[in-house]
């Protein structure tokens, strides 16, 4: 596989405090990989870094060979970089399919109020319409965002960063906050979407049985540097890993 993303020595610091270190990551195309680390390993503040909303103090962030360190959002997003966030950023008084529709028409550079969107704009409601269904979420069309349940919710979130059509697809937390018996289905769709598609998908996740189970390659970051990269097999075995990420139990052989 070809290299899709790649960050060489990033750097950010907050005052005294380095949350990213001269940090080397990399995203082949088409994986589906999994970051891994203890709450201030600096694994959002790399995510950040990558996807515009906060600026590298050093080092350099490369997307598909194209140098995008300095690229605000909006050009990261129009490059293939999309990304869900771990507390889902909707618009709770429209439906679902307005939610997405906005996506659609903000990667298509349309400006005007949903409201005011004649028939001319058809296939975008149509093209929304199959991102939902692609979701599983076309019975949940018309339902006000701020009424689904946080599985849909979390769902609806990914779908809104797929109509961006992404080449790179970070999801923060994808099964956060959601009852055990729903991490499943929802990763199975979510990953089965971005296979399908060939789109390459960075999850930043706790649940180690989502991790291992979902996967091709793991990042380990503690203290804002990485601390292991390798299969799932490779991190199951790794000692520093296993002893560093306290709490976390060794996942079933």
């Amino acid at each position: 596989m070809s290299v899709l993303l790649e960050t060489k020595a990033v750097v950010k610091q907050f005052g005294e405090f380095r949350a990213v270190d001269r940090v080397d990551f990399r995203v082949q195309e088409g994986e589906v990989l999994a970051l891994i680390g203890s709450n201030g390993a600096g694994k959002t503040t790399l995510v950040n870094l990558i996807s515009g909303l906060l600026t590298a103090d050093e080092g350099r962030i490369l997307f598909r060979g194209q140098d995008v360190t300095k690229q605000p959002v909006k050009e990261r997003i129009r490059a293939g970089i999309a990304r869900s966030f771990q507390l889902v950023n909707l618009f709770d008084q429209l439906s679902a399919l307005d939610n997405v529709a906005l996506a659609i028409f903000s990667r298509q550079g349309k400006t005007r109020r949903l409201l005011t969107l004649a028939d001319a704009d058809r296939p975008v409601w149509a093209e929304a319409t199959e991102v939902l269904s692609l979701f599983r979420l076309d019975a949940k069309a018309r339902t006000l965002a701020g009424g689904l349940s946080q599985g849909e919710r979390k769902l609806l979130d990914v779908a809104i960063a797929y109509a961006l059509k992404p080449r790179l697809l970070f999801l923060d937390e994808p099964t956060s906050g959601v009852g055990t018996r729903e991490k499943a289905p929802i990763m199975d769709t979510i990953v089965s979407i971005v296979r399908s598609e060939g789109i390459s998908a960075a999850i930043i996740e706790h649940d180690m049985d989502v991790v291992f189970s979902y996967s091709d390659r793991i990042v380990a970051m503690h203290q804002g540097t990485i601390l292991a990269d390798g299969t799932p097999d490779q991190i199951r075995r790794d000692e520093r890993v296993l002893t560093t990420l306290i709490g976390t139990p060794e996942p079933p052989r």
